[in-house]
């Protein structure tokens, strides 16, 4: 019988991310897993029973996936520790990112789902839908060949305060904020990433560039860069004591007196520097910035305000809750935060995570997981290996030949190791005919 199986790389991630589940139930993982990667088509959760060869026992996995959700955070540890083990541990820093994306759903009956702003609604689509909102905390690390690539680590559902009294009683959700969601996580990982070397970096958007998660942050032993209001309410330093000069009584002041203004910085002339950055293609570009210390209330002291001229002359300013670091190191870490946009792309386009069709909560929350550790093990299993065996493009001589693999090609050329390694094992020892493995070829490539 022609059956596909995992190879022994990835039956050694699936034994260790099996592991915080039951064990009368773990042994299903290896399963889902496989169908997540061989599903083809409308990737509804049936495509993937269908594609692992599930069977009549569908229903004990749709409540599987309801135990993955609740222990998503002890299995997401896990898929921390084996990036940590398998990439590179001298890379120049340790940088992270959160950010939220919404999926859209279908049905009166999905059970924490509301109206939610569509942060890209295309031509003729509208500014809200209907679905879930997650937010996700990644990793991001350099490639040598590939440039920035976002490592999704964990997901997290945000549920609108007048939706959660719809929910059961017995799901007994408690309604928090997107940056508190995203404040616990960033401690989550911060308490991970304890140990010898520089401190952990997290890059977000603007929409968390608040005292809910900065100062939880800070406290966790996490820098922050960030996305800065041009309105925001910025003051200068404290003085600085004298030589010599003794402190009065009370604590020393934390916060200047003098108001700054970001746009008048930004329209000074004078000032302004170049750095060179990598771009997430890995190229090597130039910015214009201008740098300056400051202190801001909502992250509880001094920062560093960056300030980024775009080459149109429109400008954006940062913040980064490290007064010490560099502007190149802060410039970096905003262009990489993209890295994750691309994911949820890839997430969306490639993984099909709106197309699940799941009401109960936990489900949702365990397939999305399942897809965010998928994506992040496929880019894990094509790090090292050579670009000839994830891209071939010798069919396509209308496409580039020296483009860098993306995430679906990586994904083909996983499920054409699984399926060649399957078919060999189901043939035997026998050699396998040249025209039988010509046949086989090419049906592969059809497939994948």
């Amino acid at each position: 019988m022609f059956a596909v199986q995992l190879n022994g790389q990835w039956m050694a991630w699936v034994d260790a991310l099996a592991k915080p589940l039951h064990r009368r139930s773990a042994w299903r993982l290896a399963h889902v897993i496989i169908g997540i990667l061989l599903a083809h088509g409308r990737r509804t959760v049936s495509s993937w029973w269908r594609a692992g060869g599930v069977g009549e026992k569908f229903r004990s996995y749709y409540y599987f996936l309801d135990s993955i959700g609740r222990k998503s955070t002890a299995v997401a540890a896990v898929v921390f520790t084996l990036l940590h083990k398998q990439l590179d541990v001298a890379e120049e820093r340790f940088l992270l990112a959160i950010d939220d994306t919404p999926t859209q759903r279908y049905g009166p009956k999905v059970q924490g789902a509301g109206i939610h702003h569509n942060p890209t609604p295309g031509p003729s689509g509208s500014k809200f839908l209907y679905g879930h909102s997650w937010v996700v905390l990644s990793r991001v690390a350099h490639h040598p060949r590939c440039g920035t690539i976002g490592l999704p680590l964990s997901g997290r559902l945000y549920i609108r305060q007048k939706d959660v009294p719809e929910l059961p009683p017995s799901i007994d959700w408690t309604f928090q904020t997107k940056p508190v969601i995203a404040a616990e996580m960033i401690t989550w990982a911060g308490a991970l990433a304890e140990g010898p070397g520089r401190k952990p970096w997290v890059a977000v958007d603007g929409g968390y560039a608040n005292r809910e998660f900065l100062k939880p942050a800070k406290r966790a032993g996490v820098v922050v860069v960030a996305r800065l209001r041009r309105d925001a309410e910025l003051h200068d330093l404290p003085p600085a004591l004298k030589p010599g000069e003794r402190r009065g009584r009370g604590r020393p002041p934390i916060y200047g007196k003098n108001r700054l203004s970001l746009a008048k910085r930004a329209g000074q002339t004078r000032g302004w520097q170049t750095v060179e950055v990598r771009t997430t293609t890995g190229q090597v570009v130039a910015k214009t910035v201008k740098t300056f210390p400051a202190t801001w209330q909502p992250a509880g002291g001094a920062v560093r305000v960056v300030i980024l001229k775009e080459d149109d002359g429109s400008w954006r300013a940062f913040l980064c809750t490290d007064p010490e670091a560099s502007v190149a190191e802060i410039v970096q870490a905003t262009l990489d935060r993209w890295s994750i946009e691309q994911n949820f792309r890839d997430l969306k386009e490639v993984e099909a995570i709106e197309q699940v069709q799941l009401r109960r909560v936990w489900s949702n929350v365990g397939a999305l997981n399942l897809n965010l550790w998928v994506h992040t093990l496929v880019e894990l299993w094509g790090w090292n290996r050579p670009v000839e065996q994830l891209s071939d493009r010798s069919e396509s001589p209308w496409d580039a030949t020296d483009r860098r693999p993306s995430h679906a090609d990586r994904r083909k050329a996983l499920q054409r190791q699984m399926l060649e390694e399957g078919f060999q094992q189901g043939w035997g020892r026998l050699p396998i005919p040249p025209i039988i493995r010509q046949l086989f070829d090419r049906v592969v490539r059809m497939v994948a």
